[in-house]
């Protein structure tokens, strides 16, 4: 069974910033995307920042020009670097893998930004 768990989050002010990290229990080698979504009470959860195996990646349009994914190969991670935050950006966190057909989630991580 693939482990995957999110850290870093927390609460931030209004334009602060935070790094969220996924660490997962598989060579990176073998991912297809990983990605980051998030989700509020009452509502479809959504994607935030993907990133495919060669490297493309795609963010909302909520977040381009404030979020970044990156990777670390050697530490089997993902980050998601938030800048700016917003109080619409209060969610909890979640990142995804994606290996051949299959879905892998993390716990979850809350986000919130508010002063």
């Amino acid at each position: 069974q693939v482990q995957v768990v999110e850290s870093g989050g927390g609460l931030v002010q209004p334009g602060g910033s935070l790094r969220l990290s996924c660490t997962f229990s598989i060579s990176i080698y073998t991912i297809y995307t990983m990605g980051w979504y998030r989700q509020v009470p009452g509502r479809k959860r959504e994607l935030v920042a993907q990133m495919n195996s060669g490297g493309i990646t795609y963010y909302a349009d909520s977040v381009k020009g404030r979020f970044t994914i990156s990777e670390d190969k050697a530490e089997t991670s993902v980050y998601l670097q938030m800048n700016t935050l917003k109080p619409d950006d209060t969610a909890v966190y979640y990142c995804n893998i994606i290996i051949g057909p299959k879905n892998y989630w993390g716990q979850g991580t809350q986000v919130t930004v508010s002063s």
